[in-house]
């Protein structure tokens, strides 16, 4: 991890000096957004966020992906526990100047990794019934969430990339949209927690996506019936920092 750990300058902050925790690989990603008005989107995030917005305009995703290579530092990977599927709906806010993601549900087809993440990172994980396969390049993706902590959302989309690697350059709606450092969540005694991220650059592409049905956002009220920007990355090595406490008030 140490060449991982020297790719840094490309970051908004330092990463935490403390030791990190926990590695992931995200293969095989999709971004897909939709834009709204701000005050549509404010209201679903906790007041303790400062919504962060782009050319006026806020951004909530849609992003599935492979989890690979999960694992506790000094640990080995275990493929039965490391290697599962991922969807999260997310959008994008600020804490004392430090932008990040906010999640509105992630779901995920792996159990033990759905009640460590509740209990040890507070996020609001659900347990779905999930399957992507690969057909000429095209990823079939699909979820229906079977956990009655929350409410019905599936996914099918088949997506590809359709242009060439690059890396989005700053000011730019897709760095905007990529480039964050941080999760914030609120535990369930209102606490505010953030967990710290590094990875280098994300090595993009332009995408194409056919969506079948997308209930993804119907939990929180709204429904994604315009054009999607859309967005592929291939693999993403991660570190992640467990939650620390940000201080208010």
């Amino acid at each position: 991890m140490k060449d991982l750990l020297a790719v840094k300058d490309h970051r908004h902050y330092p990463y935490p000096m403390t030791p990190w925790v926990m590695t992931q690989s995200w293969d095989d990603l999709l971004f897909a957004h939709w834009k709204y008005e701000p005050e549509v989107v404010r209201k679903l995030v906790p007041p303790q966020m400062e919504l962060d917005t782009f050319d006026g305009a806020a951004y909530i995703g849609v992003v599935p992906f492979k989890m690979r290579k999960v694992r506790p530092r000094f640990t080995p990977r275990l493929p039965v526990v490391s290697d599962f599927l991922e969807l999260n709906v997310r959008t994008y806010v600020v804490v004392d100047g430090i932008p990040g993601v906010y999640f509105f549900s992630l779901d995920c087809a792996s159990l033990f990794a759905v009640e460590g993440a509740r209990t040890w990172f507070h996020l609001p994980y659900y347990y779905a019934e999930m399957s992507a396969v690969d057909r000429d390049g095209s990823i079939c993706y699909r979820s229906k969430r079977a956990d009655r902590r929350g409410d019905a959302a599936a996914l099918e989309v088949h997506y590809q990339p359709s242009g060439e690697p690059f890396i989005a350059q700053k000011g730019t709606i897709e760095h905007f949209l990529t480039e964050r450092y941080c999760l914030y969540t609120v535990s369930g005694d209102g606490t505010l927690l953030r967990a710290h991220i590094h990875h280098a650059p994300w090595p993009l592409q332009e995408a194409h996506a056919d969506f079948v049905y997308n209930t993804m956002l119907n939990p929180i009220g709204l429904e994604a019936v315009a054009k999607p920007h859309l967005l592929f990355a291939r693999s993403l090595l991660t570190v992640e920092w467990p939650p620390e406490v940000v201080p208010t008030g």
